[in-house]
């Protein structure tokens, strides 16, 4: 019974001893807790609504709002432990030997992760914007954090990893909302060359997809050995570009023979 006594009074010692040395520290870390939890929560809620204000990329939204209230969650245990008197070396080094390892591995990876947020920031091409890069031509159809995905004009999905893709040459042919179409007339010596020009013209008039500004030029090229080269250089909506050349240059044929100009090889 004795020593019962006596152990209880050890156990009752050793508390009162940590309560002392200890416990402010572990009160004070409990406090500083249930605070920061509650802070994290309010700046996430403003985080969101700033990001949706300043009209951020719906792919990056979410991903930044994780990356920062992640942090915050691992900055907030990390204070925690160290007001509480937690020893944080074995701690840390994990941390970074795995953060060496995981980058190690997932090197490529990072390239087109890092390529896919500069894209979504910086916005080099958007949705719906036809672009050609990587030696590909196509309308982009999605953009991930990762990749972007292409259509091309005969219905070929194409998908670019985007370290690559930010890293080259990037042509966007959408952007400006026109773009110049350009081809070439070869006819003989012996036409009337005002007849000829006056004939492309009235043809290219005729097209509805011809927009009248910037202003449409016809006109000498080149004086070749055998033959006269007049340049065509009309301005289309981006969408209309292929279409818009297939039909305008058979047009242009048809009327000058039909004009009875005499075009080079007939």
């Amino acid at each position: 019974m004795e020593k019962q006594k006596l152990s209880l009074q050890y156990l009752y010692d050793k508390s009162l001893e940590w309560a002392i040395n200890h416990g402010p520290s572990f009160t004070f870390g409990i406090i500083l807790l249930i605070v920061g939890l509650w802070l994290i929560r309010v700046i996430s809620t403003r985080l969101r609504d700033r990001m949706t204000r300043q009209e951020i990329h719906s792919s990056l939204q979410p991903f930044f709002l994780s990356v920062s209230i992640t942090t915050l969650y691992v900055l907030l245990i990390i204070l925690v432990m160290n007001v509480i008197g937690f020893p944080l070396t074995i701690f840390t080094t994990i941390i970074g030997g795995f953060t060496v390892a995981v980058g190690l591995a997932l090197s490529g990876t990072f390239q087109n992760f890092a390529g896919g947020i500069l894209i979504l920031l910086l916005k080099p091409f958007e949705l719906d914007d036809s672009i050609s890069a990587q030696g590909q031509d196509g309308r982009v159809t999605s953009i991930q954090i990762f990749y972007t995905v292409l259509l091309t004009a005969d219905n070929k999905t194409v998908i670019i990893p985007n370290g690559k893709l930010f890293n080259e040459v990037i042509v966007n042919v959408t952007r400006e909302g026109k773009r110049r179409l350009d081809f070439e007339v070869k006819v003989g010596y012996v036409v009337d060359v005002d007849q000829v020009k006056e004939v492309i013209l009235d043809t290219v008039k005729l097209h509805k997809s011809i927009l009248t500004n910037p202003a449409i030029r016809v006109g000498i090229i080149s004086l070749e050995v055998d033959c006269i080269r007049f340049a065509v250089n009309v301005w289309v909506k981006p969408s209309d570009f292929l279409t818009t050349k297939m039909e305008l240059q058979e047009n242009i044929i048809k009327t000058l023979k039909a004009a009875g100009v005499k075009l080079l090889g007939t």
